[in-house]
């Protein structure tokens, strides 16, 4: 999950680097560090902390040199502290090494270089792969591409990783395996870094590196890219879509707030050009070729981790109503490993936002090998699920910052809807007047979630009773409990308050021994097929006392008489009440985070893009 960036070219590679770092410091910040080379000097700088703290850390050194590498880091090996932090030195200092991903057998390689006398400074695998780098390129006499190369037909596991060396000072090595890597193709320049975002305001022009190759980006303006089976491949070139607005704060004070209030745009644009209500139709052009997959499918596996799983969730209940599909959805983390029954008749959707969850891409693989046909609903271009995949759809939500997810989970669901209605229109599932009003409600979906946006306050207002609980109960049925899931998750990530997300109708079987007045419970009781048995529910919390939080449907009388506090959203069908009734979750997570002081964007422990198992 680790941040990684580097620079060569005619330019000052430090403000390039720290740019870089700070756009890359969701995917880590325990650690950071920079290796700057000039004049066959190498100079490395690390230190515990963010960002930030390296700049201080930096300050009156000397930062000069066109040639750098920079790392944020996520630890895996060996807690953060300034020895553990990237970059990594070999054993002579002249080579440089960071690195994204872990490397599984570190401990026998590590073993064997002991032998021959080298010495480990850290607790870390890839101080391991520095040394090994080095004893390659000095006892079998290779270039350092080739010392590279060879060292990783060695590694077992997971990397991305930049490589730069005092002796060769017009060059920079990159190489990825499982870990993300971009290349920017600037005018006698290159970039490196683990996502497009640090590569964007200095040019359009990237090469995505996949797995098992590796770069070889020199000064002059050339460059090589080979398989570590030493195949020379063609580079495809292609064009950035970003743009630098999107990774600005834009006025918001954190960029979780500014996402939660993009959702009505990111949900437009979603669904541009995919529906029309007037004809009525839904036409994804990546799914189109694979709709016969679809319409013969024994049943569909949605596989993804995290809040992507929770809109997975979402999508069970889709493509069981709609479509009239059997739908199983599982963790990607738990799938891989549980020997499942896959076979020919069977759709895999993978859900992800960055597309390099690194749990999910080894669980496509291994339905892959089964004869699987699989689908992916992703919201990075360039990334690794949609290459793995056989067809799927982007998102097009735009860059998401913050680590807590917003933005993604609902143009999720929104993709999942719109896959959903396609199947079902091609089956023949569901009526024509019912098609036709679920596409004029999606259509309404953003203007409503604007509406829900203009209770901001009242809902901070709420933060402000409840910020000091210790634990929240969020409950749901049927389309609103994966909602209970992710609201209890974003409460948990940001905040650090225990939250449990439970089905309604379960909290009898355990969760009701926990209710009293101390107790904040948030029920999602928006109108729809199970809105009776939610209100019964909420009496059985009333009776114990509970400290009762409804979202509602706007004019709701039945459920205001019981509850606590309530917060309306308006009326929407059943199918499309997950992407309403999250936002007011969504929005009093963030509130109670920023009141208790808590680093919303960056809650710790965690990171944006899990590629790492």
């Amino acid at each position: 999950m680790c941040g990684i960036v580097g620079y060569i070219g005619e330019k000052d590679a430090y403000p390039i680097l720290i740019k870089g770092l700070h756009r890359l410091e969701y995917r880590g910040y325990d650690s950071a560090g920079v290796a700057l080379l000039t004049d066959h000097h190498l100079n490395v700088y690390k230190c515990k902390g963010k960002v930030s703290k390296l700049e201080e850390h930096v300050h009156n050194k000397d930062i000069s040199g066109t040639v750098g590498i920079a790392h944020t880091r996520w630890a895996t090996h060996g807690e953060p502290n300034d020895i553990n932090a990237h970059p990594h030195f070999s054993q002579s200092g002249k080579i440089a090494i960071i690195h994204n991903g872990i490397i599984e057998n570190y401990l026998s390689i590590k073993k064997e270089l002991k032998n021959r006398n080298y010495i480990f400074k850290s607790d870390t695998d890839t101080e391991v792969l520095a040394h090994l780098i080095e004893d390659i390129k000095n006892n079998e006499n290779v270039s350092l591409a080739e010392a590279v190369r060879i060292a990783l037909n060695q590694v077992i596991g997971a990397y991305g990783l930049v490589v730069i060396s005092k002796d060769d000072p017009d060059e920079i090595i990159a190489a990825r395996k499982g870990s993300p890597l971009v290349l920017g193709i600037g005018e006698k320049e290159f970039f490196v870094a683990s996502d497009a975002t640090p590569i964007v305001g200095y040019t359009k022009n990237v090469v995505y590196l996949a797995d098992e190759e590796f770069a070889v980006l020199r000064r002059d303006g050339t460059f090589t890219i080979k398989t570590i089976k030493d195949q020379i491949t063609t580079p495809y070139i292609e064009e950035l879509e970003m743009n630098l607005e999107a990774l600005e704060k834009g006025g918001f004070p954190h960029f979780m707030l500014k996402e939660i209030y993009e959702q009505p745009r990111s949900i437009r644009d979603s669904m541009r050009g995919r529906m029309s209500v007037n004809k009525p139709m839904v036409r994804l052009g990546g799914i189109t070729e694979y709709e016969n997959k679809f319409l013969n499918a024994q049943r569909i596996i949605i596989i993804a981790c995290g809040t992507s799983w929770h809109a997975g969730l979402v999508g069970e209940y889709l493509f069981e109503d709609l479509a009239r599909i059997p739908v199983e959805v599982e963790y990607a983390s738990e799938f891989r490993y549980r020997n499942p029954v896959i076979n020919e008749n069977d759709v895999v959707i993978a859900i992800s936002q960055s597309g390099e969850t690194a749990d999910t891409l080894a669980a496509i693989d291994l339905a892959k090998s089964k004869g699987a046909t699989i689908i992916g609903i992703c919201n990075v271009v360039g990334s690794s699920i949609p290459r793995a995949t056989h067809a799927g759809a982007y998102t097009h939500a735009g860059p998401e910052i913050g680590v807590a997810s917003t933005k993604a989970f609902t143009a999720q669901i929104t993709m999942l809807t719109l896959m959903a209605l396609q199947i079902a229109q091609a089956k023949g599932t569901v009526t024509k007047s019912k098609f036709q009003e679920l596409l004029q409600e999606l259509e309404n979906i953003p203007g409503k979630i604007e509406k829900v946006l203009e209770k901001n306050e009242e809902i901070k207002a709420l933060a402000e009773i409840f910020k000091d609980s210790r634990n929240f109960l969020y409950l749901g049925r049927g389309y609103t409990f994966p909602v209970a899931l992710e609201g209890a998750l974003k409460l948990k990530e940001i905040s650090y308050i225990h939250a449990e997300g439970y089905p309604a109708a379960e909290m009898k079987h355990g969760p009701i021994a926990l209710i009293d007045e101390n107790m904040p419970v948030v029920v999602i009781a928006t109108h729809g097929g199970s809105y009776e048995k939610v209100v019964s529910n909420i009496q059985e919390v009333k009776a114990r006392k509970g400290n009762i939080i409804a979202v509602v449907s706007e004019g709701d009388t039945q459920v205001r008489d019981l509850a606590n506090y309530v917060i309306e959203v308006p009326e929407t069908d059943e199918h499309l009440a997950p992407i309403l009734s999250v936002v007011p979750l969504q929005l009093l997570s963030y509130h109670i985070a920023v009141m208790r002081g808590c680093n919303v964007d960056q809650p710790r422990n965690l990171a944006k893009s899990v590629t790492v198992e």
